[in-house]
């Protein structure tokens, strides 16, 4: 019971930065009917309301697919698809709408729950839905009338956001409307898509039956760059006709992912619907619970190599003759190389920080940590700073300190604290330099 309390505890604190982070952030939800029926949706629905607790300015996007298909099987309606699209004649309209519209006052219904020793209770959640898109009629491929089926023409972004604003959950269903007052079915990916990326939103949540995208060796892919995920994309549709449309619920989730990137979205998830707490793990813990498909950056973190040793020394020169770093001659950067990670920056390096193990105490020396000052006040700091933990993690170390004259209280701010020198491995205390007096700082990894 302690040890659960203890690691309760432990989680919720390191739980705070992300907390922080994702206060006062656009997030957009994409749940599938299949979601929504699922025995995991009350948990869904809780973290929900948490998150609206926290601060996240939500956008949820539901789809209703099986419960469109039964409704068509109670009125003995046979399904339609063309390039696995639905054609949406009258009748099926009628089916679609009734769908989700029962979708709808299901979601609305669990998010005004408020029973005593429930997590909902006192959430007293407002959920708005509207005529917030635009939509238009898809028309006729290849000789086909599509008849009702549609896409989206525009979201009303500053409607949006002034219930977003007003501290509301906004909620979209995949109907959409014309001005000339015709209602269109929508591809619940499209609505996500657009939602996302016209509100500019931090996030675009997708929920899935899988966790994500696995690799060949059937392992769960934590992170993937857009190109990669295109590129995944692209392998599958290679099968099939031009003008198909990705049909499996996997290849639709990582198309509509790349889509809100390429317009801009930071990041978009993966995550499963039937997997207790995977939204909390996704959103608040270092490992996640799916597949976050990113946005490629100009600027990129890498390892050294002995092509860089000239523009390492051209950026840490200046902090040498200061006296903020040890100098290390050309001789002995060549030789330790191998232990610098580097931010890049269209071919120049911009930062570096370097790992020194040992391994028989379980910790790393943090060193050399700098950024070009041209290129200081972003979190690129921060960013140099997760990559080594996650190097220094994955060679078994427990914990890293680092020696410091002047930045301190930068490393204060991120989990280090002042130890005293003899806290040193043996081999590095012989060596430490009492002319310099550096500090000591150490953190847990």
């Amino acid at each position: 019971m302690i040890n659960d309390i203890k690691q309760y505890v432990n989680w919720f604190r390191h739980s705070s930065p992300y907390i922080n982070a994702h206060r006062g952030k656009v997030f957009v939800l994409m749940l599938g009917g299949e979601a929504v029926a699922d025995p995991n949706f009350d948990y869904i629905v809780h973290d929900i309301a948490l998150l609206n607790s926290l601060g996240v300015r939500m956008v949820l996007v539901h789809g209703s697919r099986p419960q469109i298909e039964a409704r068509l099987s109670q009125q003995n309606l046979q399904p339609r698809l063309h390039h696995h699209r639905r054609v949406t004649d009258e009748e099926t309209l009628r089916c679609v709408i009734e769908a989700a519209a029962s979708v709808r006052t299901e979601i609305e219904a669990r998010l005004s729950m408020g029973l005593s020793n429930t997590p909902m209770h006192g959430a007293q959640i407002r959920v708005v839905s509207g005529n917030f898109m635009t939509a238009r009629p898809v028309g006729v491929h290849d000789g086909v009338d599509l008849r009702y089926t549609g896409e989206v023409r525009r979201i009303d972004s500053e409607a949006i956001n002034h219930h977003l604003n007003s501290g509301n959950i906004v909620l979209l269903s995949h109907l959409g409307y014309s001005p000339t007052g015709e209602i269109f079915n929508l591809a619940t990916e499209d609505v996500a898509t657009r939602a996302a990326t016209s509100l500019n939103a931090d996030k675009l949540l997708l929920f899935g039956a899988d966790r994500g995208v696995f690799d060949s060796k059937n392992e769960l892919r934590s992170e993937l760059l857009t190109r990669t995920a295109e590129r995944l994309v692209s392998n599958y549709l290679a099968g099939l006709d031009q003008t198909d449309e990705p049909h499996t619920e996997l290849s639709r989730h990582l198309y509509a992912a790349v889509q809100a990137c390429r317009g801009g979205v930071n990041r978009c998830h993966l995550i499963s619907y039937q997997e207790d707490g995977a939204l909390l793990t996704e959103l608040f813990t270092r490992e996640g619970s799916g597949t976050m498909v990113l946005q490629e950056s100009y600027e990129q973190i890498r390892q050294a190599t002995i092509e860089d040793v000239g523009g390492l020394l051209e950026m840490i020169q200046p902090l040498e003759e200061q006296g903020v770093l040890v100098r290390r001659s050309r001789e002995l950067l060549e030789s330790e190389i191998d232990r610098f990670t580097l931010i890049e920056r269209d071919g120049a390096i911009i930062g570096c920080a370097a790992l020194y193990p040992f391994k028989q105490d379980k910790v790393g020396e943090l060193a050399c940590v700098v950024i070009d000052p041209e290129y200081r006040g972003g979190d690129r700091g921060d960013m140099l700073l997760q990559a080594v933990e996650a190097q220094a993690r994955q060679i078994g170390l427990e914990q890293l300190f680092v020696l410091t004259t002047r930045t301190a209280h930068w490393f204060m701010e991120r989990g280090f604290k002042e130890q005293a020198v003899d806290a040193l491995p043996t081999e590095k205390k012989s060596l430490y330099n009492l002319q310099r007096n550096s500090k000591v700082f150490a953190k847990p990894l």
